[in-house]
């Protein structure tokens, strides 16, 4: 068995694809299990390399399997050290991990970002120097069904340095409205953010879908959407997984780490004027000069 931990959030996950699909067909004999948290479980079976999940909302919750210590434990979800001790306390046979204590052998995590890597690169070079052939762009999913067409925008992020201003998206949304609806998703905590959207825009407040979607609806929505606006977060990921167009907004961080692949998407960024603290409370300014004719315009220069 092998014990494959990224204990994150929805787009963490889904640029660590092409990892676990590199792993899964390295070892097939292998029972690969991810430790992820739960509600991701739906998004690791749509991956085809993952054979059970092990709930772990953080690193503190990882476990030795009920059927014994791993054959092999991978760390896809940092740099150590403490998720190197989380890993080390299941009793693994092998290790696949970045260098670095408590006695992790091989290139440092700093060593491989000198490179200057995509997140999937980054991740898929971790395998290959541990001899596992790896393709940074098998990123792709197919769920099982896809909802009506509908114009995604989704104004929420995790952190205040990643969420355009409400107005910005509601008059994006209200120009983007037409035969083929604007909805607004998010989390259930984003749903107060998607509500001002919705009402800024003059949608209905029917189609706020914030917090009233499965993660697999989630997917089914974005995989039959015409489009999807965002920020850098999780849904952008989605989009470019399942191959729906996207415009995607980057303040604090940039395309160059965490940009979709190529294909019907654009992205729109002011690296000169990026702060670049992708944890602040309040927008970068890089994202603040995003303006909405930049956000039109990038939607109209998609493929049609």
């Amino acid at each position: 068995m092998a014990l494959v931990l990224r204990a994150l959030g929805l787009g963490d996950l889904l640029v660590a694809v092409p990892a676990l699909r590199a792993l899964r067909r390295a070892r097939p004999e292998h029972r690969i299990v991810l430790a992820t948290p739960a509600a991701l479980g739906p998004l690791a079976a749509l991956t085809g390399a993952v054979d059970a999940v092990q709930p772990t909302a953080a690193i503190s919750d990882l476990r030795r399997p009920p059927d014994g210590p791993p054959d092999l434990a991978v760390n896809l979800h940092g740099a150590g050290p403490q998720s190197h001790a989380a890993l080390d306390a299941t009793g693994p046979a092998a290790r696949i991990g970045f260098g670095g204590p408590p006695g992790w052998p091989g290139p440092t995590h700093a060593q491989a970002l000198a490179a200057d890597p995509h997140e999937r690169e980054l991740w898929c070079g971790l395998l290959e120097r541990h001899g596992i052939p790896a393709d940074p762009l098998d990123l792709r999913l197919d769920p099982p069904s896809r909802s009506d067409p509908a114009v995604v925008v989704h104004p929420g992020a995790a952190f205040g340095a990643k969420r355009w201003p409400v107005d910005r998206f509601a008059a994006v949304a209200a120009a983007l409205d037409g035969p083929v609806p604007v909805v607004v998703t998010g989390s259930a905590a984003e749903r107060e953010r998607a509500e001002r959207t919705a009402a800024a825009a003059g949608l209905p407040a029917a189609r706020v879908l914030a917090g009233r979607t499965t993660l697999t609806e989630l997917c089914a929505l974005v995989a039959g959407a015409r489009l999807v606006v965002s920020g850098d977060t999780g849904i952008a990921h989605l989009a470019a997984a399942v191959g729906t167009p996207s415009v995607v907004l980057f303040g604090p961080t940039g395309p160059r780490r965490w940009g979709p692949p190529p294909g019907p998407h654009r992205v729109i960024e002011h690296p000169e004027l990026r702060r670049g603290d992708p944890f602040a409370d309040d927008p970068d300014p890089a994202l603040l000069a995003v303006r909405v004719d930049e956000v039109l315009d990038a939607v109209m220069a998609l493929p049609r």
